[in-house]
């Protein structure tokens, strides 16, 4: 039990190791290599373009459903007008990038693992090494780019249609002041706090696309190690956008509104 154990942890601290050169690497190319924007291109769209109704829809529902939770509950205490700002604030810097972040590890981080896995499967990673051309250049860094630029601009797009959402629910099916509403949101609502969910959709945005270039580029043989790395892609990427969004909050507000 306890050499299992010791070969367990032995595999997964030798994986971070390899997950952290990866990253290295990146980084590193990022800055000194020349990049194929036609590469970067297609990412774009195939990240940020294709991923926009998913987006979309998660944002809309999620406003709508936060601001009628938020007024059954408020209107016990005769808050009604303050809804729209916890919706508005919610979005803004926790619900916005968050599910933003889980829906795009769930469509574009499962398809990269994909990719690259079956590149690795069918050997089409070594044929690019025997051609003096680096993988990581290639494959890793216009997917990493792509979703650091897309990402924060889905982040905004959610937050912006999960607001419109609400308002309209609000104002449209609960009956709640729509001029004492947007009062009350432009009033509570902060650019600190659409800034701290961009900043955390930036993090996410690296999670996901390292953590599912990671996997894809590491899967094992066969048609089950492909499987298996899209599965582990979507679910290391997205407990760890959970587990980070924690820390960033705790962080970002004590660094942006002070607190001690």
């Amino acid at each position: 039990m306890i050499r299992e154990f010791a070969e367990w942890f032995e595999d997964q601290l030798s994986g971070l190791g390899r997950y952290a050169l990866l990253c290295a690497e990146t980084g590193l190319a990022m800055v000194t290599q020349r990049l194929s924007f036609s590469d970067l291109l297609y990412q774009l769209h195939f990240i940020g373009v294709k991923s926009q109704a998913v987006v979309v829809i998660t944002g809309a529902f999620t406003g709508m459903v936060l601001c009628a939770q938020t007024f059954f509950q408020f209107h016990k205490v005769k808050m009604d007008t303050a809804t729209l700002a916890v919706v508005s604030v919610s979005m803004g810097s926790e619900l916005g990038p968050v599910l933003t972040g889980l829906m795009v590890a769930g469509r574009v981080g499962a398809a990269m693992a994909a990719e690259l896995g079956t590149m690795r499967v069918t050997e089409q990673i070594d044929a690019l090494r025997t051609l003096a051309t680096h993988p990581i250049d290639y494959l890793v860094v216009p997917r990493v780019l792509a979703t650091l630029l897309a990402l924060p601009l889905l982040t905004a797009e959610s937050i912006a249609i999960g607001i419109a959402a609400g308002y309209g629910v609000g104002v449209g099916l609960l009956g709640i002041d729509s001029a004492y509403a947007w009062h009350n949101m432009l009033r509570y609502t902060y650019v600190e706090d659409i800034i701290i969910g961009l900043l955390k959709s930036v993090v996410f945005a690296g999670i996901v696309a390292t953590v599912s270039c990671y996997k894809g580029m590491n899967c094992r043989e066969g048609a089950e190690g492909v499987g298996r790395a899209t599965t582990e892609a979507v679910v290391a990427s997205s407990i760890t956008v959970l587990m980070s969004n924690f820390f960033l909050t705790m962080f970002l507000n004590r660094l942006i509104y002070g607190y001690d």
